[in-house]
């Protein structure tokens, strides 16, 4: 039983060494992604970049979502590794369901928008945007 407990104990020690400082940032690019090959150079790039965990490109939304261990590698860095790639990138505002009622119009919602239920002539425009 003792050498369980020491083992669990040991296991837990470990992970917690392993923790990383895990950021994300979402950015847009200058020129803008345009087809797969652009998506495809960014993703085969930047994955050789050090601390760099995951990269998620949507040409839809025009965002690159880097997943990075931040205490190998910050912001700058990953916008200079862009630069390499003769892309300018501007932080982007990462839109949730709660900024957002639509995708398409990006009509904002507040405590008491059309997307908490309630009928309005900005719901009707969001409804319409939705199909």
């Amino acid at each position: 039983m003792k050498k369980v407990f020491l083992s669990c104990v040991l296991l837990v020690g470990a992970i917690s060494l392993n923790a990383k400082n895990m950021q994300t940032l979402v950015v847009t690019t200058t020129p803008q992604m345009s087809c797969q090959n652009c998506e495809n150079k960014i993703k085969g790039n930047l994955r050789f970049e050090k601390g760099i965990h995951k990269i998620e490109t949507d040409l839809k939304n025009q965002t690159v979502t880097v997943t990075y261990d931040a205490d190998k590698t910050d912001e700058d860095k990953i916008t200079e590794a862009f630069g390499k790639l003769n892309y300018k990138v501007t932080k982007a505002g990462i839109q949730t369901e709660e900024k957002a009622c639509c995708g398409k119009c990006g009509e904002e919602k507040s405590e008491k928008s059309c997307c908490k239920g309630e009928s309005s002539e900005k719901c009707k425009k969001t409804e319409e945007c939705k199909k």
